[in-house]
């Protein structure tokens, strides 16, 4: 899709964010981290200096003395200002020199004030002086000190710190930038590697898998599970091919008995009732044909997953009675003996489970011998019901048991079976409806005795 960022641009651009976050982080605190030392310094410097202008009014016995010294103090520290008052009287100092009223006392710990006179940035604090006697002053009135610093020399250090980190940040983020774009395409190494993979994947080459040791922990997964997934379209395309053939097989032999006969009979000349066989045999070959679409179809639908159209109870025992009522005519030709035990009700779709008893009913006395007999056994096993259906015959090969439920697949694939109305999907289809009716199929057989077995979920006994 136009304008969409890859993995590669998402993941450098989120890295390359984080580490502008921190280095823009590390630069401010470096940055206040050193403006405020330097605000601690020159507290200290002014506490300093302001202990020794006391001292110096201390000890001068006169006013001119106290100047003097001062001018002295002032003329050997560049950028000290002083202003001393008793009241509004100014003492020593300059007028209009700018002090701000508000100056806290040096003793109180609280920061110098900053303020801005014309170009320089200053820095001050206030103290509380008693004059000596007889140095010019009211002894009633105590002197107020106030003092400045020209922290020039600081804004200039920080203006060029701040400099430096802002280029040091820019270079930093473009290499972070650099180095996230690296890590980035070399961590999604595999990842391309599983891509170039899948692609050589065809409908011809199912058989590729994803390399899973030689990628790291967190694509492993991944592979694996593009294998399952490989694994089960090879199985399915498998049985998608297995399934064309044998479609093909079965519709061939009807197509070409359709087209034969019909060949035979435009060949010559014949009377009504020959075209009348003709037509009831084609007939009973386009019912077989209609049939097995029907139950092709069927198949499609629950292969997709379908919702049981009409959920209800069903008592098992009365739907088997009602087929053996219909298959009797069936079972006294063959002389086969059909017997029904217990009684369960389970929920389901009724047609839907009668179809799936008269395919395994069907099946038994296709196969069962004259004189045999079909029991149905009806049963609890845990929280689920059973109905198991038993007939004599051939025992059936344990490797050819899990393949009964294939679609076409008979047993003795040389017999074409042509006494039979099967289409070989019976028991496909009762596979399909236990699994729309979330249970299960399973088949048996041993010494002459094979059983079918429907296992139904949620089940109470009748």
């Amino acid at each position: 899709m136009p304008g969409r960022l890859s993995l590669t641009a998402r993941l450098t651009a989120f890295y390359t964010l984080v580490s502008a976050l921190v280095l823009i982080g590390m630069g401010l605190l470096v940055s206040q981290a050193t403006g405020r030392h330097f605000v601690e310094l020159d507290r200290d410097y002014l506490k300093d200096k302001i202990g020794l202008v006391q001292k110096i009014v201390r000890e001068s016995p006169t006013q001119a003395e106290r100047s003097a010294r001062l001018d002295e103090l002032l003329g050997s520290h560049h950028g000290l200002r002083i202003e001393l008052r008793q009241g509004e009287r100014l003492v020593y100092g300059r007028e209009g020199s700018g002090f701000p009223a508000n100056l806290p006392a040096a003793d109180s710990g609280a920061d110098p004030v900053d303020w801005t006179e014309g170009r320089q940035n200053l820095r001050g604090l206030s103290a509380r002086v008693d004059a000596p006697p007889g140095a010019g002053d009211d002894p009633a009135t105590a002197l107020q000190l106030r003092m400045a610093l020209d922290t020039e020399h600081h804004a200039h250090f920080l203006h060029g710190l701040r400099h430096t980190l802002a280029l040091y940040l820019l270079g930093a983020i473009l290499l972070s930038g650099l180095l996230g774009w690296w890590a980035a395409r070399r961590g999604l190494a595999p990842l391309r590697v599983i891509k170039e993979r899948a692609m050589t994947v065809t409908a011809q080459k199912l058989d590729q898998r994803m390399p899973v040791d030689a990628v790291p922990a967190e694509f492993a997964d991944l592979a694996r599970s593009l294998n399952t997934m490989l694994e089960r379209l090879q199985a399915d395309f498998a049985r998608l091919q297995d399934f064309s053939s044998d479609l093909a097989h079965e519709l061939r032999t009807p197509i070409n008995n359709l087209l034969t006969q019909t060949q035979v009979s435009l060949a010559q000349k014949r009377d009504a009732s020959a075209y009348r066989d003709i037509l009831a045999s084609n007939a009973e070959e386009f019912q077989r044909l209609a049939r097995m679409v029907s139950d092709m179809l069927f198949l499609a639908k629950t292969e997709h997953g379908i919702e049981l159209p009409n959920p209800e109870a069903i008592a098992l025992h009365q739907e088997t009675r009602a087929l053996f009522e219909f298959y009797d005519a069936v079972a006294e030709d063959r002389r086969v003996r059909l017997t029904l035990a217990g009684e369960a009700v389970v929920m389901g779709d009724r047609l839907m489970v009668r179809r799936a008893i008269g395919n395994l009913l069907s099946n038994a006395l296709r196969h069962s011998p004259d004189g045999a007999e079909v029991a149905v056994v009806i049963g609890q096993h845990g929280a689920n019901t059973t109905l198991c259906l038993s007939n004599s015959g051939p025992t059936i090969s344990p490797e050819v048991l899990p393949r009964l439920f294939d679609r076409f697949f008979r047993v003795d694939k040389s017999r074409s079976h042509p006494d039979s109305d099967g289409t070989g999907l019976g028991l496909s289809i009762t596979q399909a409806i236990m699994a729309a009716h979330g249970g299960t199929v399973t088949a048996s057989s041993r010494d002459g005795l094979t059983s079918f077995c429907l296992l139904f979920p949620g089940s109470s006994s009748g």
